[in-house]
């Protein structure tokens, strides 16, 4: 709140937020639109929903005007290399199923009886180069007068952890240790994003939609 009132002080004449598909909870029909209703089921969904609450009554009371990015599942890395970060502890699928691969660790699936094709969680995996050009585009799309306050950004496409699992697999050549445990709680069976509502719009037509990136 003090950073939209910093905002709303100095003038600045757009705001992009990064948002979640965790504010739409458990969507009974997939996939997921921007009209589906939010109803998160864990306290990050909630946060986030709250701040895009926020910026709805911000554009009401003040004028500011901001797009919400919906990311769904973010994963891969800067291809050249460039950027990174570093997790301690790490809690990504990507570099905790490579971790495993090298040895490192023993995978921890979440529960494997969730009403999916293969009872592990499903989720639409979209690289995080393609999610920073979508920032750059939701900032064009702003100063071109867009007024849409929220896009999903995804592929459209959902794999199940065990999908993920094999594809490691068969890019490393190694096994993937791994132990099955209970579910989490807070955590969505399914979750895949309907971004046709980006795709509509010229200036949110990043890579991200054309699947430039693969995993």
């Amino acid at each position: 709140m003090v950073l939209l009132d910093v905002v709303r002080r100095h003038g600045i004449p757009g705001l992009i937020f990064s948002s979640t598909c965790a504010t739409y909870g458990m969507p009974e029909r997939l996939p997921v639109t921007e009209q589906t209703p939010q109803r998160p089921i864990n306290p990050y969904g909630e946060t986030k929903l709250f701040i895009e609450r926020a910026l709805h009554w911000y554009h009401e009371a003040h004028g500011m005007r901001s797009v919400a990015l919906r990311y769904f599942n973010a994963a891969g890395a800067d291809p050249d290399a460039e950027i990174g970060e570093q997790h301690d502890p790490e809690t990504h699928l990507v570099p905790l199923l490579i971790d495993a691969a090298r040895g490192n660790s023993v995978f921890e699936v979440f529960g494997t009886d969730h009403p999916t094709p293969d009872g592990t969680c499903v989720r639409d995996y979209i690289h995080v180069t393609d999610l920073a050009r979508a920032h750059v585009a939701a900032l064009r799309y702003l100063a071109d007068g867009g007024d849409i306050p929220a896009f999903n950004l995804g592929t459209g496409q959902g794999h199940s952890i065990r999908e993920m699992m094999r594809a490691v697999q068969d890019s490393s050549g190694r096994p993937v240790p791994h132990r099955e445990i209970p579910r989490r709680v807070g955590d969505p069976p399914s979750l895949v994003a309907d971004s046709s509502l980006a795709r509509a719009n010229p200036w949110l037509d990043p890579p991200a939609f054309r699947s430039r990136h693969h995993l």
